[in-house]
């Protein structure tokens, strides 16, 4: 399977435009890198090629399809800060189940406890509330990941367990992941290949 996005444009106003002609691909095998700078528009083509952006230029496809817009959108999300994706007035069972009912064995292989189920957003840390993200992400229907920035507010044990524990899940299942981040040394360890922002956004 081969999520693409193909001639990508897209501009917040007249005088600025974040995008022009972006083209990439992420086949369901491959865990593929994208760096760039700061503000370069790279959380912008995560929010398109994830569904959250609608109105740009260009295609985004799965297998040379559009995405249907349906219950469930195959190319999941991943946000640097999941405080802010989480409604603050919900318990964490309630945020996780939202989405989907986890197995046990999937919560244990990211180190989720049953004790935080109980608990508020508030009450966990950074690396906690992002297990739960990407347990929440991982529903079965999913075909492509998309983790923007997801580990860089954490330490480096708690990158190495998430990291791991999302890469061994995605080849298991045939999940492709675009992996975005500022560093290349991570993106190093963990891709098939790198792509640069400033190298395909035509601007």
């Amino acid at each position: 399977m081969e999520l693409k996005a193909e001639n990508i444009s897209f501009s917040y106003n007249k005088k600025r435009q974040i995008l022009k002609d972006v083209s990439l691909s992420v086949n369901s095998n491959q865990i593929i890198g994208l760096i760039g700078d700061s503000g370069s528009g790279k959380s912008t083509l995560c929010k398109i090629m994830a569904g959250y952006i609608s109105h740009y230029s260009g295609n985004v496809t799965l297998d040379g399809k559009e995405i249907p817009d349906r219950d469930y959108y195959p190319v999941q999300l991943i946000f640097q800060h999941p405080e802010k994706t989480m409604n603050p007035k919900w318990k964490m069972e309630k945020v996780l189940n939202e989405a989907w009912t986890p197995t046990q064995e999937l919560k244990d292989t990211f180190g989720l406890k049953d004790s935080w189920l109980t608990r508020w957003p508030s009450e966990l840390s950074g690396g906690e509330l992002q297990r739960f993200s990407i347990i929440r992400a991982l529903n079965p229907k999913t075909k492509f990941i998309i983790a923007d920035e997801i580990s860089t507010m954490l330490d480096a044990v708690t990158q190495v367990q998430i990291w791991e524990a999302l890469i061994n899940h995605a080849k298991a299942n045939h999940i492709g992941i675009l992996a975005v981040s500022h560093d290349p040394e991570l993106l190093e360890v963990i891709c098939d290949d790198i792509l640069y922002f400033n190298e395909i956004n035509n601007l």
